[in-house]
């Protein structure tokens, strides 16, 4: 007997229907191909959830509605505009708690996280999502850590996905997961996509944390970006806030998570990105024009925050 998998992909105000509508397609492909292939492995079966008057109903590939079926992940697909608000979310947290309680996984992707957040259940665990929503994240669930330099984390019952196309990163995930790695990869060549492996720090910039509330480290923030970190002693940093060096530093850290040295690291190397993409001058001269005299420290600082040389960086993003 086939043994059906059921991935459901939870509708709810605000939600992306290109996402949810791909990764149906990508769904359905890889159960034809796995089909095609034989064997007696499982089958996925793709439903649509959403609440009516707070109850789940299911509508599945046949567009046949129902409440009995129990799908073994719960996907919260990307959003268009603000994240969703607390009073939208409440039901839908409720009855997903009442799903993670009974043993179905969840799983995220970009602005879904925000709903994810919404049912507690990411308290005290490390999340990825899209940079550029990351800080708006942080202040609305302070109790959840957030690395967007991942595109997926995954803790087994809970994955959460980085970007607005990350979805297609978490859909081969799930393949790999529930039919195996040759259908996965298949499918990935199929539908022209890099198969897992890839980091969202490719693509991202670094993202500014301006919503923090210290005036004293604003002010060295703005001060830092006007003059592109050329000015990174302690001291002098110290100064443009007012502070003592000791209280600078501890507030610099919490406001910003980072600490000087990587924050103007961070700094030099989003403007290297820039050069490295719109410019054609070499990588040696970019070093130099952000302040390194070292091209071999320049060339390590990027790989470590990049994830990619610089010259991997400009063949893959130059315009």
């Amino acid at each position: 007997m086939v043994v059906a998998v059921e991935i459901g992909l939870v509708v709810y105000p605000g939600v992306q229907m290109a996402a949810v509508l791909g990764m149906t397609d990508l769904f359905n492909a890889a159960t034809e191909l796995a089909g095609r292939k034989g064997g007696a492995g499982p089958r996925l079966c793709v439903s649509h959830w959403r609440l009516e008057e707070g109850r789940p109903v299911r509508t599945g590939a046949g567009g046949v509605s129902g409440e009995a079926s129990r799908p073994c992940v719960l996907v919260l697909p990307p959003a268009l505009g603000d994240p969703i608000r607390r009073d939208d979310a409440a039901p839908f947290a409720a009855w997903l708690r009442e799903c993670h309680a009974s043993g179905i996984q969840l799983a995220s992707i970009c602005a879904g996280a925000f709903l994810l957040g919404e049912t507690g259940l990411l308290a005290g665990r490390t999340i990825t999502t899209n940079w550029v929503i990351a800080e708006t994240f942080e202040l609305r669930f302070p109790e959840v850590r957030v690395d967007t330099d991942r595109l997926l984390s995954d803790d087994g019952d809970i994955v959460t996905a980085g970007g607005v196309m990350a979805w297609v990163d978490l859909g081969l995930k799930l393949i790999d997961r529930f039919l195996g790695p040759t259908v996965m990869l298949e499918i990935a060549r199929q539908f022209v996509i890099d198969p897992p492996g890839r980091e969202q720090r490719y693509y991202s910039t670094f993202s500014l944390r301006l919503l923090h509330g210290d005036a004293a480290i604003l002010k060295v923030q703005h001060w830092l970006q006007a003059t592109e970190a050329r000015e990174v002693g302690v001291d002098a940093l110290a100064a443009q806030a007012g502070l003592e060096e000791r209280t600078f530093l501890r507030r610099f850290r919490k406001a910003t998570g980072l600490t000087t040295t990587d924050y103007c690291q961070r700094l030099r190397v989003a403007k290297a990105q820039e050069l490295l993409q719109f410019g054609a001058r070499s990588v040696d001269l970019v070093a130099n024009d952000v302040g390194y005299n070292d091209p071999g420290a320049f060339r390590k600082v990027f790989a470590r925050i990049v994830g990619l040389t610089p010259g991997e960086y400009r063949k893959r993003f130059r315009s």
